[in-house]
């Protein structure tokens, strides 16, 4: 499978049993139908984020193919107050997020903010979280 994103080969990474396709050179992460809900804390907030979800049509943000069925992806808005925007393949085979957007995601469907998924997360990729206590 190739990178939406910049067609490099993406490679198969193992997060707690979930195979998730990630680019090294872009740091994008491919998660094929179901494996976000996987990822994130069974919880009432991950059920209110997952709802959330809607097509989102103000952007200039160009269309990426999906990388199985090569179909445009339609563009999602998760987050208004940030704008996170990931892309969604039209034959629901996944999900696409451009580097960082997964770790915001995954923060905001969870409940605990330093459980296993979040952590593995900022060190995989290395990212600078500002955590701010509340």
């Amino acid at each position: 499978m190739h990178c939406p994103r910049c067609e490099n080969p993406l490679i198969i990474l193992e997060i707690n049993e979930i195979e998730i396709d990630y680019c090294t050179d872009c740091q994008g992460i491919w998660l094929d139908s179901g494996e976000l809900e996987l990822l994130l804390d069974d919880s009432e907030k991950k059920d209110l984020l997952l709802k959330s979800f809607k097509k989102y049509f103000e952007t200039s943000e160009a269309k990426l193919k999906c990388p199985i069925c090569s179909k445009k992806m339609q563009k999602i808005l998760v987050d208004e107050s940030e704008k996170i925007i990931i892309d969604e393949c039209p034959n629901f085979h996944g999900l696409w997020f451009d580097k960082g957007e997964l770790l915001e995601l995954v923060e905001k469907g969870s409940l605990d903010k330093e459980n296993q998924i979040i952590t593995l997360l900022k060190d995989m990729f290395k990212y600078k979280i500002n955590q701010t206590e509340e």
